[in-house]
């Protein structure tokens, strides 16, 4: 995520909003406490959102669309080998993953619809894989697992001796993670790029 000060007031509110909401969820987050987070005033939270079911909305179409744009960088343009595409993900995705572990919690609306998408863009890439289940399938029980790990982060960071969503333990869960998936639902050759591109970044490449 860019510096605050580098965004647009509108940016930075909507920022902040993904912030609150995953410490505090919907009901617990306030404009009051988005704004003073933002470093402006809740009559400018509310010009640029109305209120905060619009703030929440805004949210919810930037997390949809962070989820769109990187599995299509990372998968469909190849960039998941690179060790740079593995820092610019470590270093944006923290914020996102709060607020959808949170809002996966609270069971909102946004959260079905996240779900329900990465679940067709997972089944995009499982349809020509082989497996004992048919791809919908997987795709419904892979997104269940990934996700999953995301609203027990607090039980996964404690015992990794790390934040989940720190670059620290992101290589480590990624390897996990490949160690677990079978490398024949992956793409072909994906696996492979993830792991070089990991053993590059640990070494400083990227960052």
């Amino acid at each position: 995520m860019p510096p605050l000060d580098d965004l647009t007031a509108r940016a930075r509110i909507r920022e902040a909003a993904l912030a609150e909401f995953g410490s505090r969820g919907i009901a617990g987050a306030t404009i009051r406490g988005i704004a003073g987070r933002a470093g402006v005033s809740p009559a400018l939270v509310q010009h640029h959102f109305g209120t905060k079911d619009g703030l929440r909305a805004a949210c919810d179409a930037h997390v949809l669309e962070y989820f769109r744009a990187e599995t299509a960088a990372g998968l469909d343009e190849g960039r998941v080998g690179e060790p740079a595409f593995l820092a610019a993900v470590y270093a944006s995705s923290p914020p996102v993953l709060r607020y959808l572990a949170r809002a996966l919690v609270d069971g909102s609306p946004a959260a079905a619809t996240v779900f329900d998408e990465m679940v067709k863009l997972t089944e995009r890439y499982l349809v020509d894989r082989p497996g004992l289940a048919d791809a919908r399938t997987r795709a419904i029980v892979y997104t269940g697992m990934r996700l999953g790990g995301l609203v027990l982060h607090e039980h996964l960071s404690r015992l990794l001796g790390a934040d989940l969503f720190s670059s620290d333990a992101g290589p480590r869960v990624a390897r996990a993670s490949l160690d677990i998936v079978a490398p024949d639902l992956l793409p072909d050759g994906v696996a492979a790029r993830i792991q070089h591109a990991l053993e590059r970044y640990e070494q400083g490449e990227g960052r």
